[in-house]
């Protein structure tokens, strides 16, 4: 058993990526699957939003509200967001028609996308604070609350209800998926000691939950991949689109960290490790299934700079 835990901790991300893509490519080529489309797209979808809730939720039991300490690091890197967030938007919606258009649709819910509900594992084993991590969690994700269900119906007006009523909509949606896990870890916390013990216990799996929301993201990104219409050039763009918002985000973190290496450490994946399982719901769901795309390459750069990351740590452990 004990081998079969450190294959799953050392191979979850390509296992993760490899299935989800590998899930739809064999749907996508067994006719006697699509009638069960629509189905399996309410099951992969209404599953990602449990497996965001479920990290959130064990994220938050493993934090006490008064570890949480605002930093200054907290205001740029919130402010960045929110600026970039907003102005690409209007970017949009002015360039109705332009081929542009889906880039900056890409770019704006990568910069508002709230921070990983899975950050803080990879924040400790850096050397980073977990606490801070957290703190940043509930600022970015209360501002994504707010802001997401009022902008979105701006640039991606729904065709069936009024403005007011799709924010609405959008807002029902979004604040218990984002808000809800870290009021039921904290009353679980301070009303029943005893089941938050227990939970906590068990929290370390979590790890294993958040293989299962990569891998239902890694499905939809590759099936809005197959069904789109876009030129491997178009394709190409949101390649580099995708890379320049990671790339943008933990470079600004690291930035706003400073030079002390914690901070520098916890800035960085605060801002630049992206909760991608929301980001690609909110693309396929709310704005076009060609912005998920973006989500799922997003995935992939965010780990791929956080496996090189942990490979020098514990290198430079070893050395040391």
């Amino acid at each position: 058993m004990t081998g079969i835990k450190v294959f799953l901790r050392d191979w979850m991300l390509p296992l993760a990526m490899l299935t989800g893509a590998a899930t739809y490519i064999f749907y996508h080529n067994t006719p006697a699957l699509a009638p069960a489309g629509q189905t399996l797209k309410e099951v992969v979808s209404q599953g990602q939003r449990l497996v965001i809730a479920f990290l959130l939720f064990f994220q938050f039991l493993k934090t006490a509200p008064r570890d949480l300490q605002f930093r200054r690091w907290h205001l740029y890197a919130a402010t960045l967001q929110c600026i970039l967030f907003v102005g690409i938007a209007a970017l949009a919606l002015y360039s109705e028609g332009s081929d542009i258009r889906i880039l900056l649709e890409c770019a704006m819910i990568c910069f508002i996308c709230p921070t990983a509900s899975a950050a803080g594992v990879i924040t400790e084993r850096l050397g980073g604070k977990l606490s801070d991590t957290v703190t940043y969690l509930i600022i970015i994700n209360t501002l994504a609350t707010l802001l997401i269900p009022t902008i979105i119906p701006m640039v991606r007006p729904s065709t069936d209800l009024g403005f007011w009523a799709y924010v609405l909509l959008l807002a029902g949606k979004i604040f218990p998926l984002l808000i809800v896990p870290c009021l039921l870890a904290w009353a679980i916390r301070f009303l029943l000691p005893g089941l938050h013990r227990f939970l906590v216990k068990w929290s370390g799996y979590s790890f294993y939950i958040w293989g299962v929301g990569l891998y239902l993201a890694i499905l939809l990104a590759t099936k809005a991949l197959m069904e789109s219409s876009l030129s491997a050039g178009s394709i190409f763009c949101i390649v580099l689109v995708s890379l320049a918002c990671t790339a943008i985000q933990f470079a600004a973190g690291h930035k706003f960290g400073g030079k002390n290496s914690q901070d520098y450490t916890t800035a960085g994946q605060a801002l630049g490790q992206k909760n991608t399982g929301f980001l690609i719901w909110l693309g396929y769901t709310y704005l076009t299934p060609v912005t998920s795309i973006a989500g799922g390459l997003y995935a992939l750069w965010q780990n791929l700079y956080n496996s090189r990351e942990l490979y020098r740590k514990h290198h430079a452990l070893k050395e040391n």
